[in-house]
């Protein structure tokens, strides 16, 4: 170096203690979105009603639980005067606990297949499709009506109509004939229907269908494998009872609760969590 020159510092290519050099500002952090899945409350059944209400309080986890599937038979065979009275007790239940604040939906089950006017007039329509609270219209909610072991015209033309812009759960009364079912035959659609329900998913959908959820068996069952052709990424649930009527006993347990479940968002993705039976 001459005499008079100045030493130029050679570019630090290391950070100084505590420096950060580069983070990525994109990440998106997960988003949980807790729901709870109540099936078969047969309110007007013996002590159904004193049963539904006691489990009403444990699925609903206080602060965190954004919605409520009830999945059909929420009453009994009554009919008539009956029949008012048993749908009101049960709305009357789900208002007490749940408030205007968490949202529910009511599938249709086949004791109510004869009483639909009245479960409109008291719960909400048989079928449809909505947002899923606090998915932020990322995720439909879809209940559908096979109410007495057969889809409804309206319920395939639903199906039909599904976009692949969203992602679904859906819910039906009855279970479909997936992959390696175990509960009772008799409660379970036949091979035609299911073929049905599952061939009216466009193509492009199946991937978007995270989870569908039944009832009616009075007991669980999962499965979390390719339930059908076409359907890796879809969960199957079986839900069991909630309240008096015919709960499917083994030595461990009755079938007999709820159940809990979460979809977790990031970025343009949803996941949804393994559903477990809460403990009554």
């Amino acid at each position: 170096m001459r005499a008079g020159e100045v030493r130029k510092s050679k570019p630090r290519l290391y950070p100084f203690p505590g420096q950060v050099l580069w983070q990525n500002h994109n990440t998106t952090a997960a988003q949980t979105v807790n729901f709870s899945i109540i099936g078969d409350c047969h309110v007007g059944y013996s002590n159904s009603l004193s049963i539904f209400k006691s489990i009403l309080p444990k699925a609903v986890r206080p602060g965190s639980t954004r919605f409520v599937i009830f999945g059909g038979d929420n009453k009994h065979g009554s009919k008539g005067a009956q029949a008012d009275s048993d749908y009101q007790a049960f709305k009357d239940a789900v208002t007490s606990e749940l408030g205007t604040s968490i949202p529910y939906k009511a599938s249709i089950g086949n004791w109510e297949d004869d009483t639909r006017e009245q479960f409109r007039k008291y719960l909400n329509p048989v079928l449809g499709m909505m947002n899923f609270p606090g998915t932020g219209g990322r995720v439909k909610y879809v209940w559908l009506d096979n109410a007495p072991g057969k889809f409804s015209y309206d319920s395939i033309s639903l199906l039909k109509s599904l976009s692949a812009n969203y992602y679904y759960i859906i819910d039906c009364h009855w279970p479909l004939r997936v992959n390696g079912i175990t509960v009772d035959s008799s409660h379970v659609l036949s091979t035609e229907e299911t073929g049905h329900f599952f061939r009216s998913i466009p193509v492009s959908v199946r991937d978007k269908v995270l989870g569908i959820f039944t009832h009616h068996a009075h007991t669980f069952f999962e499965n979390t494998s390719t339930i059908y052709t076409g359907f890796a990424e879809t969960r199957f649930y079986v839900c069991g009872c909630s309240g008096a009527y015919n709960c499917r006993c083994n030595r461990s347990s009755c079938g007999r609760g709820y159940y809990q479940a979460s979809l977790t968002l990031q970025g343009n993705q949803v996941t949804l969590s393994k559903v477990t039976p809460g403990k009554m």
